[in-house]
């Protein structure tokens, strides 16, 4: 979780220091950051497919199983990377212009997603050799990368951002190259982690078809939930920006606040859940399994619940902090704060249930729950109440916690009712091939 909180505040630090800007730098990193979470979606993807293989092998003891498989999607993240970066790189500009931004916005944003996307490899590689540990049950090594690299991000975003201690400020772009260096420095890092004889893993040549095949059928939905996810944003963006500027620079800032809170904990909660899952079906006790799962879906949903609840309270407070060059948006991120912190033990009991799915291998359920989620509620319901029934930003909030209490009840039911452990052990018995 540590290292949730600190990848957390380095966004916040990032949307903070564009906040001194104008209003139109905090929506166009905004903008640019639904494009930037292309390669985080692909590389989660990866970066499951790699927990739920890594902690099962690591349960049933297949040393060279996890080798095979840890390798296959390092390279499998790389060069998926690279079309990324090509196109973040050239089309910076016509990319932003889709949410129908103009002037300024469309600068600003160009110049934040070319330099962030360039690095979308190594962002790819970080993501995946960090799960790859974490599957191992090593959490440390991991937070500590994490913990370094944030600081150098933060320290970057804050000292070239601003033109700090006599440097020269870059603004956007200073913000958006210290990301860059941190998505390279923590990839080479993670990777020399892997190497090291100090991790209980090694990186082999790819050659296993079927842990290749795994990996992809694990991988596939569960990029295809985030890129849902990431393109509904498109839509749910646009509604907002015909609400106003200020709506959209409100949700962008009240959104970070609650991510800042609620999100390392929930996202913690979700590693556990796949570690604890995936050791316990490559150890043959599916029982344990679902335990872990439930065990840790109800903690989650507590202490995430209470952080909520706070969350509601000090809203006004807490996102002044981040609205220092956009008063105008200062209602309206109270106002999405408010609801993100009204949903959060939704939030919390979808993610976490869905990592206790992704650790059985299980990501067509979340999937589900995301598209229906995203686009039947989310943009659905605010076209429908927020520009249909003439409810404004109002029909947006309302959406926004709907979209959660419904993807959270869809994988509840998956997880109580579907043969997950049993597909689990089909498909470590069919990468039963490599050699200890």
């Amino acid at each position: 979780m540590v290292s949730q909180v600190l990848r957390t505040l380095m966004r916040t630090v990032d949307v903070l220091v564009t906040a001194t800007f104008s209003p139109a730098a905090v929506v166009a990193v905004g903008l640019a950051d639904l494009y930037g979470r292309i390669p985080l979606r692909i590389g989660l993807g990866f970066g499951s497919a790699a927990i739920a293989l890594s902690s099962q092998d690591t349960g049933a003891g297949a040393d060279a199983n996890r080798a095979e498989a840890v390798s296959s999607a390092l390279c499998m993240g790389l060069v998926a990377g690279l079309p990324i970066a090509a196109v973040g790189v050239a089309f910076g500009g016509p990319l932003i212009r889709l949410f129908g931004a103009r002037g300024s916005v469309v600068t600003l944003g160009a110049t934040y997603l070319g330099v962030v996307l360039a690095t979308a490899p190594a962002r790819h590689v970080s993501l995946v050799a960090a799960r790859a540990l974490q599957g191992t049950g090593d959490t440390r090594t991991p937070m500590y990368v994490t913990g370094l690299v944030n600081v150098t991000n933060i320290t970057g975003s804050a000292v070239f951002g601003l033109g700090l201690f006599g440097f020269q400020q870059y603004g956007v772009l200073g913000v958006g190259g210290a990301t860059a260096v941190s998505n390279v420095l923590s990839a080479g890092l993670l990777v020399a982690a892997v190497r090291s004889p100090r991790t209980d893993l090694r990186l082999v040549r790819p050659a296993d078809p079927t842990v290749a095949r795994q990996l992809v059928v694990v991988a596939a939905p569960k990029v295809a939930e985030g890129l849902a996810a990431t393109v509904a944003e498109f839509p749910f963006n646009a509604l907002l920006l015909g609400f106003g500027r200020p709506v959209n620079a409100g949700f962008q800032i009240g959104r970070r606040v609650y991510q800042q809170v609620t999100g390392p904990l929930s996202r913690g909660y979700r590693t556990a859940a796949s570690v604890l899952v995936g050791q316990a079906l490559g150890d043959g006790d599916p029982g344990a399994a679902r335990y872990r799962g439930w065990a840790t879906t109800g903690l989650s949903t507590v202490t995430v619940g209470i952080v909520g609840v706070a969350l509601f309270v000090l809203a006004p407070d807490a996102v002044r902090l981040l609205a220092g060059g956009s008063p105008e948006a200062l209602p309206y991120a109270t106002g999405f704060a408010r609801v993100y912190g009204l949903s959060a033990v939704f939030l919390a009991g979808f993610i976490v249930l869905s990592g206790a799915l992704s650790g059985a291998s299980e990501t067509r359920i979340p999937l589900v729950a995301r598209v229906t989620g995203v686009f039947g509620v989310l943009v659905g319901g605010t076209w429908l109440l927020g520009v249909e029934l003439g409810w404004g930003v109002r029909g947006a909030y309302v959406a926004v916690a709907g979209r959660y209490v419904w993807m959270t009840a869809v994988v509840f039911v998956g997880f109580a009712t579907t043969r997950w452990a049993s597909r689990a052990a089909a498909m470590m018995a069919a990468r039963d091939t490599a050699e200890d």
